[in-house]
């Protein structure tokens, strides 16, 4: 007998979490243990319940994605596995969603039996993309535009702390960002801290001169 893979179900549309649930009833080694309607929610119900799997969207009303929340979840639940849905063939929510830690990215519109399989892949840790997802990864790798160590470290920052960083680089000071964001100069102060802890900085100068050559980069690529 197979082993029961414990599911979280995302997606801010009820009737798409109640169809997959339904689905899920026909297969005894499933069992959907919660549900969330955003990122945020999808981030707080994975460290309470702990699933093996998180079956999410990619695009989800509020302050966090799918992507975001992925990246939160791999990060605070660490043998949580997460495969990606979505209604589009976007390239670059593949490669961001990989770059999240995603196990798999499979688009809505696949067959229910499809699913299941990459729902059982996924949950028993391994990594699945259906075609044409692969077909876009692909295409990315051959235009050398898949990965560097630069893009890996900038993945572990979300939208807000990219933006704060691009003004570092700017050689703009915590005040002066508070007053472009619209923020305190100590909430400033705080996320300064994160971004240099998750890029692996000590210094201020250090990440504003990774702003600088990613930018650089980015620019040079376009």
């Amino acid at each position: 007998m197979s082993e029961t893979i414990h599911v979280l179900l995302v997606d801010d549309h009820d009737l798409v979490r109640e169809g997959l649930k339904a689905a899920l009833r026909g297969h005894a080694d499933f069992n959907v243990i919660a549900e969330a309607r955003d990122g945020q929610e999808a981030v707080r119900e994975a460290v309470r319940v702990k699933p093996q799997l998180v079956v999410m969207d990619v695009r989800m009303p509020g302050p966090m994605d799918g992507i975001e929340a992925c990246r939160e979840i791999r990060s605070r639940v660490g043998d949580a596995n997460v495969l990606m849905l979505t209604s589009y063939g976007d390239e670059r929510a593949v490669m961001a969603s990989i770059l999240a830690g995603a196990g798999g990215f499979v688009l809505k519109e696949v067959k229910m039996p499809q699913l299941v399989e990459a729902m059982r892949t996924v949950g028993a840790g391994g990594s699945i993309l259906d075609s044409r997802s692969a077909g876009a990864v692909i295409d990315q790798i051959r235009k050398g535009n898949i990965v560097t160590d630069e893009d890996r470290l900038a993945s572990e920052l979300n939208e807000r702390e990219l933006r704060i960083l691009d003004l570092i680089a700017e050689g703009m000071t915590n005040r002066e960002i508070g007053e472009q964001l619209y923020l305190s100069e100590k909430t400033v102060k705080h996320h300064v801290s994160d971004i240099l802890s998750k890029l692996g900085f000590t210094r201020r100068v250090e990440a504003a001169t990774f702003a600088i050559k990613r930018n650089a980069r980015k620019f040079s690529d376009s």
